[in-house]
């Protein structure tokens, strides 16, 4: 039980903390690659406003000459193009170049271009000192490849980043989990054996409690017709009493068997047996109890707690299905698992109770008074018996139509 909670916990940390890094690293590559790209930008912008600062454009040789020192557009993945006010492409340095064509609009200064390689462009227009008219358009354009190997290494970094984070964090969680259980378990053994001790030292009175009723009942002579009925009262009360401490003893001591004290059960023959004991108990509230049982099922472990399960369940269906009723026990095999479905056409379970079925001492209003006697421990003994045996139990159920708890054990084929 405390693994379960234990490990639920550790990865309800480790979730919580990968979301809190995930955000955190998307922040920072949002940030980063805008901050990259801008700054790309403003060194297009300041390249081709140089350029265009020093450069001499003659129309009629259409030729480009400027004093720029062009051999760092190499170096850089950069080029450079001269266009006219037409749009035509006059000169170029570089290899990295555009090859759309102008745009004229100024208010679209940035072109993007996917071949093999991611280019950007910034075109600018060049006006004249002299006049200020319009005369051409420079573009300078320059390679992403770098700007990509940048944000892949960004991402390689903030990736292992985040999971060397979560192994430290889960090595980390494994000790702060244990340590927080630590004192829950601690508590919980003390309320076991608290539980066990006092159940084991209720024994003594109910005994003698009982004992003495049933000797009152035994001799009535002298007694009055309304003290036998005091009697009978305190003999019933005792009863329950004795099988509620012996309910939370069981259930107190389920944690302490030794797995390597179990055998191979032959749990067909345990479920007939099961059967012919239940068959007159059932014939008296005119319910027919089948079995539908299949050869050769055999489990592994402790036969007293394995009989105790099918018993609960048993019951749990002839008290909760009325006269005229319909029991039926079937078992099937699934690979490495052995299923056995309890079925009962009884009053059934309300949809909103079905996980409160399991529960210690819980009662539904409807589904649970029928059976006076019970005490509310039968369903969670099967069920801490099913799971201290590698299994599991569960049940659906309709109201008015009847119930099926199904038990899955681990087969024990040699």
């Amino acid at each position: 039980m405390f693994n379960k909670i234990r490990d639920r916990l550790l990865w309800s940390y480790l979730l919580v903390l990968a979301s809190i890094l995930i955000i955190f690293a998307i922040a920072i590559r949002v940030v980063f690659v805008r901050t990259l790209a801008k700054q790309q930008t403003e060194k297009l912008v300041a390249l081709a406003e140089g350029v265009a600062a020093n450069g001499q454009f003659q129309k009629s040789n259409k030729k480009f000459e400027n004093e720029f020192f062009l051999r760092d557009l190499a170096v850089h993945n950069q080029a450079l193009q001269w266009f006219d006010t037409q749009g035509e492409l006059i000169a170029q340095q570089g290899n990295v170049v555009l090859k759309l064509p102008i745009l004229v609009d100024p208010n679209q200064k940035i072109q993007f271009q996917t071949d093999k390689i991611a280019i950007e462009g910034v075109t600018l227009r060049i006006i004249s000192t002299n006049n200020g008219q319009l005369i051409g358009y420079i573009r300078a354009s320059q390679s992403l490849k770098e700007l990509n190997e940048t944000i892949q290494k960004l991402d390689f970094c903030l990736g292992g980043g985040i999971v060397m984070a979560l192994v430290l964090s889960a090595v980390g969680g494994v000790f702060l989990t244990n340590q927080a259980m630590q004192p829950i378990e601690h508590s919980f053994q003390r309320l076991q054996q608290f539980t066990a001790d006092a159940s084991h030292e209720l024994r003594s009175p109910l005994m003698a409690i009982k004992s003495n009723a049933a000797v009152a009942l035994k001799y009535p002579k002298g007694m009055r017709s309304t003290d036998g009925e005091k009697f009978q009262a305190i003999a019933n009360a005792t009863n329950q009493m004795s099988r509620l401490t012996e309910d939370l003893l069981f259930l107190a001591r389920t944690d302490n068997i030794r797995s390597h004290d179990w055998e191979r059960l032959d749990l067909t023959a345990v479920l007939q047996n099961l059967i012919e004991l239940y068959q007159s108990q059932a014939a008296a509230k005119q319910i027919n109890l089948l079995g539908q049982l299949t050869d050769d099922l055999y489990v592994l472990g402790d036969a007293v707690q394995l009989i105790r399960l099918f018993i609960n369940l048993v019951q749990n269906a002839i008290h909760y299905t009325p006269e005229g009723g319909k029991i039926t026990i079937k078992t099937n095999h699934f690979g490495t698992y052995i299923e056995v479905k309890v079925r009962d056409t009884g009053i059934g379970i309300a949809p909103e109770h079905l996980e409160q079925v399991f529960e210690r001492f819980w009662r539904a209003d409807q589904s649970r008074s029928y059976w006076e006697g019970g005490c509310g421990l039968g369903l969670p003994i099967a069920k801490a018996i099913a799971k201290k045996h590698g299994g599991e139990i569960t049940v659906t159920s309709q109201v008015g139509i009847g119930s099926c708890f199904i038990v899955c054990l681990p087969a024990k084929n040699s």
